[in-house]
């Protein structure tokens, strides 16, 4: 009796699933399982091992031979391990996404297919902003997931995780979607996160996020667990977002990013009621950039927008990440709500703003950045309505990239106060006690790094 009300039950939650492999009983019992599913998409999610070197240490002592050789320290950067997931996701190519902290910084990739082969793979690309990455590999016989569309994931619809945690082997886990649209893991500001409560633990990363039509509708990225382990809450970034991110590491190699010329809130009741529309989901333009496709278009400051490219907008994060992906010259359409006015609005897509053609100054407090003082009187001075600094160059691995400073980078202040020039941004930073915050532009969006 309690079987035939559970086998109901299972029956009530997972309806008819169209041409998917819906679940067939395993036994004789007629229990409910996945396990058919499961063992047709398994084949496609693959182990990644990586060799990286890390780096010296940045003490000035461990730069002196003498005391290096005094203390038996190695002269070159010792080899690590690390390791991680990914989805193959074109069998013909080799294509395999998975997470660019994963490979990040990797001399050597091996990825090893459920059959157990190991194969080494070249590195495509990666793009930080959204933490995807390409990798290729050469075999034949490969199994690839196709793409679901992620924009018709609801909360509550049913998910499966798959990938190697802990680099214990292939695992699977399942779960529901717990929340759409999440954002602010990072200072990078091209987010739009499924949160999922299926198991998601540290090599998971770079792993697949699948429906129970077996479609790939995320790529497993992050978790927030306080001892490092799950807590029911991982993120996967989802497939549409990963889809155009390796349609454009494919075409150039990584990702070109173009402005628009806007800032950005969320649109909540209270602004709604300050511009004169109803409440709803959207984003309010804050600002409208000279000279940039936006004013060229016509938005205007208080301008609400709703859609873009025919698509709901429901946050800012989720119109910057959109935004992120749209290439150079690209033209998109905005429905916009002007008070009692709707309006399509079509811009064009422009080249970022040149960040800098003088060389570098280093930055005492930041070793590893370098920047350029904003001349007056050019574009960028009179869009901050005066100076800053442009980060010109960022080392791997030093304290600056560390932090998260990005090339082309604008500095504009510094615990919220405005710095100018270089030697403004030292004595800000030299006076803070502790940590202290920055704040800067990268690209079209405001961003705060906080400098412990």
């Amino acid at each position: 009796m309690i079987l035939a009300r559970l086998l109901a039950a299972f029956l009530l939650a997972f309806p008819a699933l169209g041409h998917a492999a819906q679940p067939q009983a395993a036994d004789a019992r007629g229990l409910p399982t996945l396990a058919p599913l499961v063992n047709d998409v398994t084949p496609a999610v693959v182990n990644i091992a990586v060799l990286t070197r890390a780096p010296l240490e940045e003490n000035p002592l461990f730069r002196d031979p003498f005391f290096r050789r005094f203390f038996n320290l190695p002269d070159k950067p010792r080899q690590e391990q690390a390791v991680g997931s990914g989805v193959i996701v074109d069998a013909a190519r080799g294509y395999v996404l998975t997470n660019h902290h994963v490979i990040r910084n990797a001399e050597q990739v091996v990825v090893t297919l459920k059959d157990r082969r190991q194969l080494k793979a070249k590195v495509v690309g990666t793009d930080p902003g959204t933490e995807i990455a390409v990798l290729q590999i050469e075999a034949r016989g490969l199994t690839a997931l196709r793409f679901g569309d992620s924009d018709a994931m609801q909360v509550g619809d049913y998910v499966i995780a798959i990938g190697n945690p802990f680099g214990i082997g292939q695992t699977v886990t399942s779960g529901i979607v717990s929340a759409l649209g999440r954002s602010g893991l990072s200072p990078e500001g091209y987010e739009d996160f499924i949160q999922t409560d299926a198991s998601i633990n540290p090599g998971n990363s770079g792993g697949a996020l699948i429906n129970l039509r077996g479609e790939l509708i995320g790529i497993n990225t992050a978790i927030i667990g306080p001892a490092g382990g799950n807590v029911g809450i991982g993120f996967a970034v989802p497939s549409n977002m990963a889809r155009v991110v390796m349609s454009q590491i494919e075409r150039f190699g990584e990702v070109r990013r173009g402005r628009l010329g806007i800032d950005m809130v969320d649109l909540t009741p209270e602004i709604a009621a300050k511009i004169g529309v109803a409440p709803q989901e959207g984003v309010v333009i804050a600002g409208v950039h000279s000279d940039s496709p936006a004013e060229k278009a016509g938005l205007r400051e208080k301008d609400a927008v709703v859609a873009l490219n025919g698509r709901p907008v429901r946050a800012a994060a989720e119109l910057r990440a959109r935004l992120g992906l749209t290439p150079v010259g690209e033209e998109i359409e905005l429905r916009v709500l002007r008070g009692k006015e709707t309006r399509n609005i079509r811009a064009r897509i422009a080249a970022p703003l040149d960040p800098a053609t003088a060389e570098g100054k280093p930055v005492a407090q930041l070793p590893g950045m370098s920047v350029v003082e904003i001349e007056k009187g050019s574009p960028l001075f009179q869009r901050l309505r005066g100076g800053g600094l442009i980060v010109a160059a960022v080392e791997e691995n030093s304290r600056a990239s560390q932090a998260g400073f990005r090339p082309a980078d604008i500095i504009y202040a510094v615990n919220g106060r405005r710095v100018q020039t270089l030697a403004q941004f030292q004595k800000a930073a030299a006076a803070a006690k502790g940590s202290y915050s920055v704040s800067l532009l990268r690209g079209d969006f405001s961003v705060t790094l906080i400098i412990r």
